[in-house]
């Protein structure tokens, strides 16, 4: 399947990309986690300690063992304060 992948914040920082359009054959987020780490040393470190990241599937916050079956968006960013 295609997804269209969007980092925020200090992750985009640690990839070096925006987005970037992904072929996958991924069944969960943490599948599709674990096929970015595979890539390249930036992915890995990006992806080191899943804890500290949250992420959204279609713009709907989720979970990591959360299925990507019809899913064409997904983002990624560190867990956000309020003030």
């Amino acid at each position: 399947m295609t997804l269209e992948v969007v980092y925020f914040a200090w992750v985009r920082e640690r990839i070096g990309l925006p987005r970037e359009t992904v072929e996958t054959d991924a069944a969960t987020v943490a599948d599709l986690v674990a096929e970015l780490r595979a890539r390249e040393d930036r992915y890995d470190l990006a992806f080191s300690d899943v804890s500290v990241v949250r992420v959204a599937l279609d713009q709907v916050l989720s979970d990591f063992d959360a299925s990507l079956k019809g899913v064409r968006e997904v983002a990624f960013f560190p867990p956000m304060t309020g003030g």
